[in-house]
């Protein structure tokens, strides 16, 4: 695996790129170990009671160390290990350097090449730094000091470049023959001071020459610039930050370090990359600068722009940190050419010198922009994790440390740096002044000095008689002034006169005789007075620790005056972690259907055109004689399917998993999607939102005519197998299902076109694993076939096999008796009032030879819209409105034209608010299956006419109203 520098840290190159030697044993030894001559071998002997043993005499002869190959594996691969750590992955918590680094750097300092200079080839640079202090070969060097010099990888750069280094689309840099650098003055800032002893320096690989272990640095740069690396089992990943921030965060810290990382992580909110990019959440950013370890969600920065049409396009104009423009370009293409994200038309490339990153993703008319965006940040590179590990070389050693530790180990750098350098430069002030004083007293005395040296035939005579002449104490006095001399004695003691020391006058010897004039002598007073407050300023920062921190923070306040800028990573408030599925996911109402052997499909219901009652319907699915459609109804593809098996079990699925299909295919077999037992086949599917809903219940309704109600969140947990939803009795099935809440009253309709009304509160909460309580009476072989919950202000739609049906009002909810029931039994027939729980109902609609048998039921508004299908795949769309309000206990009228062999089925109502004005389209979520179940349809006028006359009068029902619980 590859660090940040595009070296492999796994792998090693030709000459020995780990820190390991090419060499596999001792000289005149081959690569396996052999001898030249195998026929001179000698049987090893063991040395003195060692260890060692030798073998073979002569150029051939090699040693042999008899040790454990486990132990040896162990301690070779340690050695290994550190030297990968400490000497090539991981960087220096002082100056945020790999080693690598580092010597690019002194090597293009050795060559003068500061921000001002002239650039030279980078394959000058790269063989400098190769010879003499990286022995791992140019081809591992270069790519490092590429890194260094590109904008999208650094936040600040160290490398001034020329030529072509590459760019944020993927494209390699030329050449290091073609390419030309020298120092950036962050750089130059960096290597700043390294000539005043600040820093310790070690031999270099070949011993010629010695180099830095660490640079004076005053620019803060391991956190602004960031670092990676892989090592032997460990790694390091630290993001960048913006320069402003940090020096701001060290000035803060050196002020009262006491400061905790929630104090600092005022200042510093978050990582801050070159490339822009939005962090979505504060967490993951916390926890990094609390513990050194984390994780973060970066994201591109994409905007969505409404065109003309209805259309849309996403713009994305930042892409996350070290991904690639060509990379992100690439992959969206392949995922919109795999199908794995839909609604794209098409993608460009606008990207230009001006603006790096323009990527313009053109979306379909009739595309979410806000899903497709979602969808690029989950499967594309658009959307990326970057870790935050805080690990580095700290004294020499790994640590993973928190933004703190960080700061205060930058802190603790510096004050070593300046403290070294006050040293440095006290040394040298105070050589300068001893030479200086030697001068002026030269020149106080300047016609003793001329005769001394007149009079010496040598050079060595003439110094040893120069340093034996005396100098009176008032002759300093007059020479170095009232100040001066005070220093002076304070450092050499009180006396009545002082030699010159053998350094002042190496310095006499050399002066030259135009120093004589007076201007030089004031020139040297001055030099004098100036070294003299030097000292006293040097000796005051190496004895005030305030001091030091006082240039701590002016150097700090200095680098963010020069390279300092704003912001360019925005951090987001939403937390995301896991992108849920539905964000990804265009929310619109689809059709699904279930066919009698168990194949299933959804088709959004925008494919079927709204029609005028009686008509023929459009092909809606492949059915057959021996495969009709047996459940049909509308859910939104955010909406979560309970399906109620005849086992009496219900599954828990989301309506998006479903396979979408066109409106003829047949489906895919429901047991791919469910984990359905043998002989086990879907009874009922009802669709929920939310299952906390507290005083909410699934009401469910058996042929037989029980019915029961559970808690809606007792359906909340489902598991792979399913889980109990009713008991079923001997030869009874599951007919139908609603959501019920307080207050809800429910009809029940049977076949032969009865029907009851009851509060759902006559039935008492139950279990799952229970059967139930009986619902209404049943006469003969009659069976229920249908259940909805009652509004006084809709109607209920009734439907029967042979395309006949009605609209009835539900009426207010009256609770009628026996007495109630028989005289009013005609005028009542406008609507369904309530009854007790268990008797048998009121005469819904004829089942005459014309009508067939009731085969559905649902509650319907004026302006909803009506599907219709037939058990050999036809599928007709109506109005609601289409329908005439007629009474109950009536025939009804043609609402769809059935072919002879063919019979209806289903009957699913559209909510109104679910249909789109401009396009007809649903495109929210639909209420529960229960609700759904809808027929309707009106014959024209005459024959609805012909109906309501031929219905005019009341079959005598029982309305046996007794209720009883089994």
């Amino acid at each position: 695996m590859a660090d940040e520098d595009g070296n492999d840290e796994n792998e090693m190159d030709e000459t020995g790129e780990n820190g390991e030697p090419d060499q596999n044993g001792e000289p005149g030894q081959t690569g396996n170990g052999d001898t030249s001559d195998a026929g001179d071998f000698t049987p090893p002997v063991k040395a003195g009671g060692s260890d060692m043993v030798y073998t073979g005499t002569g150029a051939g002869a090699f040693r042999m160390i008899d040790q454990p190959i486990e132990d040896e594996l162990r301690d070779s691969y340690l050695v290994y290990a550190m030297s990968v750590i400490v000497s090539r992955a991981l960087p220096d918590v002082r100056d945020g350097l790999k080693p690598s680094q580092r010597r690019i750097l002194v090597a293009m300092n050795d060559l003068n090449l500061t921000p001002g200079a002239k650039r030279v080839k980078c394959a000058k640079i790269s063989g400098d730094t190769s010879g003499n202090y990286h022995p791992h070969g140019e081809s591992v060097i270069y790519p490092t000091l590429v890194r260094m010099a590109q904008e999208w990888n650094m936040r600040r750069l160290l490398i001034d470049k020329q030529g072509n280094f590459g760019s944020i689309a993927g494209l390699p840099p030329a050449a290091m023959r073609y390419t030309e650098a020298r120092l950036s003055p962050v750089a130059a800032a960096m290597l700043e001071d390294i000539k005043l002893d600040t820093v310790d320096y070690t031999p270099t690989y070949d011993e010629v020459r010695t180099e830095p272990t660490v640079l004076p640095s005053k620019f803060p740069n391991l956190l602004i610039n960031g670092s990676g690396g892989i090592a032997v089992g460990m790694a390091t990943s630290i993001p960048p930050h913006n320069p402003t921030e940090v020096c701001d965060a060290v000035i803060a810290l050196v002020e009262n370090p006491d400061l905790t990382v929630e104090d600092l992580y005022e200042i510093i909110p978050g990582p801050d990359f070159p490339t822009g990019g939005v962090i979505c959440g504060r967490a993951g950013i916390r926890r990094g600068y609390k513990t050194g370890r984390s994780t973060i969600l970066v994201r591109g920065k994409c905007e969505i722009e409404e065109k003309k049409g209805s259309r849309s396009r996403i713009l994305i104009r930042e892409i996350p940190y070290q991904q690639s423009r060509d990379g992100v370009v690439k992959k969206i293409a392949e995922l919109v050419n795999g199908d794995r994200i839909k609604g794209i038309s098409g993608i460009r490339d606008e990207s230009d010198l001006k603006e790096p990153v323009r990527i313009v993703i053109e979306l379909k008319r009739d595309a979410d922009p806000d899903v497709v965006l979602n969808q690029l940040y989950q499967f594309s590179p658009l959307q990326s994790t970057i870790s935050m590990i805080f690990l580095a070389l700290v004294d020499g050693k790994p640590r993973e440390l928190t933004l703190k530790e960080m700061l205060m180990e930058f802190i603790r750098h510096r004050v070593t740096v300046i403290r070294r350098r006050t040293q440095f430069l006290l040394a040298r002030a105070r050589r300068r002044k001893h030479t200086v004083e030697g001068l002026l007293l030269a020149l106080a005395n300047i016609d003793e000095i001329i005769k001394t040296i007149r009079e010496s035939r040598t050079q060595p005579e003439a110094k040893q008689r120069l340093m034996g002449i005396q100098c009176p104490a008032s002759m300093m006095e007059r020479a170095l002034g009232d100040v001066g001399f005070k220093q002076f004695q304070a450092e050499r003691g009180v006396a009545d006169s002082y030699p010159l020391t053998s350094v002042q006058t190496d310095e006499i010897l050399r002066m030259r005789l135009s120093q004589l004039v007076g201007l030089e002598q004031e020139k040297l007073a001055d030099e004098h007075a100036a070294l003299l407050a030097e000292i006293i300023d040097y000796l005051d920062i190496l004895a005030n620790q305030s001091r030091i921190f006082g240039i701590i923070k002016d150097d700090l306040e200095d680098m963010k005056r020069r390279f300092g800028d704003a912001r360019r990573t925005r951090i987001s408030m939403e937390e995301l972690g896991n992108i849920d599925l539905e964000d990804l996911i265009t929310e619109e109402t689809m059709v699904v259907s279930i066919s009698h052997q168990g194949y299933i499909k959804r088709t959004p219901s925008s494919v079927y055109n709204t029609q005028r009652r009686g008509g023929k319907g459009l092909k809606g699915a492949k059915s057959d004689d021996e495969d009709p459609i047996e459940h049909l109804f509308v859910a939104s593809t955010h909406a979560y399917l309970l399906f109620l098996t005849t086992a009496g079990k219900v599954r828990w699925q989301k309506v998006y998993d479903l396979p979408q299909l066109a409106r003829d295919a047949k489906g895919r077999a429901i047991v791919n999607l469910l984990n359905l037992e043998k002989d086990e086949k879907i009874a009922e599917c009802l669709a929920v939102r939310d299952f906390d809903q507290e005083g909410y219940y699934v009401a469910m309704a058996t042929r037989k005519g029980l019915v029961k109600k559970t808690p809606l969140e007792q359906y909340s947990r489902p598991k792979k197998g399913g889980i109990i939803a009713i008991k079923l009795r001997e030869d009874d099935e599951l007919v139908d299902a609603a959501v019920v809440g307080p207050g809800d009253e429910v009809i029940l309709v049977t076949a032969g076109g009865m029907a009851i009304r009851f509060r759902e509160s006559d039935s008492r909460p139950m279990g799952r694993n229970t059967s139930g309580v009986k619902g209404i009476g049943l006469v003969g072989d009659d069976e229920v076939v249908g259940m909805v919950v009652a509004d006084p202000d809709a109607t209920l739609l009734t439907v029967c096999e042979n395309g006949y049906g009605k609209r009835t009002p539900f009426g207010p909810n009256v609770l009628g008796d026996d007495e109630e029931a028989s005289e009013e039994e005609t005028s009542s027939s406008a609507r369904y009032r309530t009854q007790k729980r268990g008797g048998k109902g009121l005469r819904d609609i004829r089942t005459s030879e014309r009508n067939g048998k009731v085969i559905g039921i649902a509650r319907v508004n004026n302006d909803d819209e009506i599907f219709m299908m037939t058990a050999k795949g036809k599928i007709q769309r109506i109005e609601a409105s289409d329908i005439s309000v007629i009474g109950r206990n009536t025939q009804g009228v043609r609402i769809m034209s059935v072919d002879d062999g063919d019979s209806l089925i289903a009957v699913v109502r559209v909510p109104a608010e679910e249909v789109s004005e401009e396009t007809e389209q649903i495109v929210t979520a639909s209420t529960s299956p229960a609700t759904q179940l809808v027929g309707d349809g009106d014959e024209d006028g005459a024959e609805m006419n012909d109906d309501r006359d031929s219905n005019s009068d009341d079959e005598n029902e029982s309305e046996d109203e007794t209720s009883g619980d089994e």
